[in-house]
């Protein structure tokens, strides 16, 4: 975990703190001002071990009254809930590292309206919904980007659904919550 060892300033290092006091059976740290004070935000909290996805779960609208408390949230589910791994494991800490992707509001759009490198997308299809975030690796095309988050859903080949878009902002370990420290709408980025 290359978490800073002083209060965690920015909102990657601030969750990676939250996962550290879950897994440690530690209260959670309180979040710096500038997350506290910050208006509500949907946020995903994304962990890497070692460059390999650990955990990854996030909220499309806020369920928290500050983004320092949807972060905190989210960065625990990540670490515990997340239903395609296992519980973050005090062993694991040391090799983590993290992402925070603010989310934007989402929009309805059409396929031709889509940039997997701009945009997250939302398939939905009745209760069933699949989210997938802007600018991962491998994922090139709009098509792949809605076919990823179609299976996500559940959502069979041919299927009929709607999709929506919305932007975020990622921050990495190490950036601020400042304008200056942030990356705009995943450009360019692999959380």
């Amino acid at each position: 975990m290359t978490a800073p060892a002083e209060e965690p300033s920015g909102p990657a290092d601030y969750a990676l703190s939250c996962v550290a006091a879950c897994v440690t059976g530690e209260p959670a740290p309180r979040p710096p001002a500038d997350l506290s004070c910050a208006p509500p935000a949907g946020c995903f909290v994304t962990l890497k071990k070692r460059g390999d996805l650990r955990g990854c779960i996030g909220t499309l609208e806020p369920c928290e009254a500050s983004l320092g408390a949807e972060i905190a949230r989210n960065a625990r589910s990540s670490a515990l809930r997340d239903p395609r791994f296992a519980p973050v494991a005090r062993d694991e800490l040391a090799a983590l590292t993290c992402s925070v992707d603010v989310l934007g509001p989402s929009e309805p759009c059409a396929l031709s309206d889509l940039d997997p490198a701009v945009y997250g997308v939302i398939v939905e299809a009745g209760a069933r919904r699949g989210v997938l975030l802007p600018a991962l690796a491998g994922v090139q095309t709009v098509s792949d980007q809605v076919d990823i988050a179609r299976q996500k859903a559940g959502i069979p080949p041919g299927g009929s659904y709607e999709l929506r878009r919305f932007r975020v902002i990622r921050y990495r370990q190490g950036d601020r919550l400042e304008a200056e420290g942030k990356q705009a709408y995943g450009a360019g980025v692999d959380g």
